[in-house]
């Protein structure tokens, strides 16, 4: 089990084979995604948006401007 302490400024040091794991330099961004109740995962922000793509299909047809502009019209008149 790979552990860190929290200094009295709230701060931790990544084990060396935990951002090895993660694949993270100095520098990089970690996200805290809580999972459950008292409970997080570490997940590294390093990957580009780039790598999103292909990620959602695309629309069976087309999506025009006037029905993307009544969707947010929609979408916005629920908010209020």
């Amino acid at each position: 089990m790979t552990m860190a302490t929290v200094t009295s400024k709230g701060q931790i040091t990544i084990p060396a084979i935990v951002r090895a794991a993660l694949g993270v330099e100095s520098g990089d961004k970690i996200e805290f995604i809580e999972v459950e109740h008292g409970r997080f995962e570490l997940v590294a922000s390093t990957h580009s948006v780039t790598a999103l793509k292909g990620l959602v299909r695309k629309p069976a047809r087309p999506v025009t401007i006037e029905a993307m502009n009544r969707a947010i019209v929609k979408q916005g008149a629920k908010a209020r």
